[in-house]
Order: C-alpha cells, then sequence, then structure tokens
C-alpha cells in the first residue's frame, strides 16, 4: 500500500496545480471515501481511496494508457517545429502527464497509435525479443504475388543493408493497386515503405490496425482519442511478459 498527499494524487491528473487543489479543499469542494477532505496534505492510498470533486468521481492511476486514431499530417512526437504533433489533440490535463507515443507512425501514415508514461511497457511493446505483432493494412501501387509474401517471410535484406526480421504479408485483394495486411514484430525507419518499394510495389496508404491485443477502436475517427479500459491495459502488460 502506498500513501501519498492528497494534493499530489490531484496534481498528478494533470487537472490541477497543487495550489489548486488546495484552494478546493479549503473549499469543501473535495469528498475522499464520501467525507468533505480536512486537509490537502493527508495520505491516502490511490488504489482503495474514492475520491470525488464538485461532486465528479477522479480515477487516479498510476499510468496512463490512451488511444489515438492517429490521423495524415500529425507528427508522432511529444514535440516539434514543423508542425502539430500527437499530443496537441489532447486535452492540456493529458499533456501535462508527459504522455509519449509508443513507436512512431510516419507523418501520412494513420491509424492505433498507444500514447503513455509507462516506459517500462512501451519498452517491451517495441522489443522484436517480446514478438509483439504490429498489424497495418496497406495499398500499393503494382501487382502483390506470392513471391513478395515469401519475400517478406523469409526476411529481406535492404539495398543499403538493412536487415529485416521475417514478417507477414497476407494479400487482401491483387490488381494494378493491391491491398493487404503486413505484420511486423520490429519497427524501424520507414521499413514497411522500404520492403514494399524494394519489392517494386510502393505503398500509396497505410494504416495500422493492432499492436498486440490491442485493435483500433472502430468507433475513433482519425484524430479522436480515448483511455484504454482496464482489461485492455492488462492484455498490453500480458503481452509485454
Amino acid at each position: 500500500m502506498s500513501m501519498e498527499r492528497l494534493d499530489k494524487l490531484l496534481a498528478s491528473t494533470g487537472r490541477w496545480s497543487r495550489s489548486e487543489v488546495k484552494r478546493l479543499v479549503r473549499e469543501g469542494r473535495v469528498l475522499t471515501n464520501g467525507r468533505i477532505a480536512a486537509s490537502a496534505e493527508e495520505k491516502y492510498d490511490a488504489e482503495t481511496t474514492a475520491i470525488a470533486v464538485d461532486g465528479e468521481a477522479v480515477r487516479l492511476s498510476r499510468y496512463v494508457y490512451l488511444m489515438l486514431h492517429k490521423p495524415a499530417g500529425v507528427l508522432s512526437a511529444t514535440e516539434d517545429g514543423r508542425g502539430e504533433t500527437v499530443l496537441d489533440l489532447l486535452p492540456q490535463e493529458y499533456r501535462k502527464r508527459g504522455l509519449f507515443p509508443v513507436g512512431r507512425l510516419d507523418k501520412d501514415t494513420e491509424g492505433l497509435l498507444l500514447l503513455t508514461d509507462d516506459g517500462a511497457l512501451a519498452h517491451d511493446l517495441l522489443s522484436p525479443k517480446k514478438h509483439v505483432d504490429k498489424v497495418y493494412y496497406t495499398r500499393v501501387d503494382g501487382e502483390l504475388t506470392a513471391e513478395d509474401c515469401a519475400a517478406f517471410a523469409s526476411g529481406m535484406t535492404l539495398g543499403d543493408g538493412m536487415k529485416c526480421l521475417p514478417a507477414g504479408l497476407e494479400i487482401l485483394s491483387a490488381g494494378a493497386e493491391s491491398e493487404a495486411l503486413v505484420t511486423l514484430r520490429e519497427g524501424k525507419f520507414h521499413q514497411i515503405k522500404r520492403m514494399l518499394a524494394a519489392r517494386g510495389k510502393p505503398v500509396l496508404y497505410l494504416k495500422r490496425l493492432s499492436m498486440g491485443t490491442l485493435k483500433l477502436d472502430e468507433v475513433l475517427k482519425p484524430g479522436a482519442w480515448r483511455e484504454l479500459t482496464d482489461q485492455e491495459a492488462a492484455g498490453l502488460r500480458g503481452v509485454s511478459n
């Protein structure tokens, strides 16, 4: 059981500063386990204490996990002078938490992006040794073939010497513009685009659909986000163990 001061617990949500919490407590607007908090310095266990501000329950957790449907044109970075980043899509209370994207999607790539402040989980999800699959939908210029699938499955060495681990390529439709699902266990710079370009099938569109057990919520429009459910977060932790 970890006990922390009430002002620290509430300030950690990013919604209030410590001085603002102290004012809320003085005004009797903070309840702990149904009772008006007497002091901002009182210590509580975040896991077992029910806290409410102005009648609204406050969810306290050590880490934050957000699912974002990244739109094209937005950078997968915490800050960048060249344009809008994924953190710019979030309310201020989350930006104050020190969230970061788990892995990067190219500026023109859409789809699932996990944002968190849990560094250990992020490391595990991105480590090739953990075998966490990332699945992408792609549309390419050219007709994909069984030979392309075999090249992906055997592991490719690109023209610049970059070695790619074996990956999955499942053709959904073939023609002048082919569609496919690509499954990776690593995430090197522009990897899918470079692998398909090496096969003479440049990428026209790319969207990440899943990471491990976490699948992009179909309800989320590009630019929209939500917190992970407890079950989704537990699933990711299970995959990374």
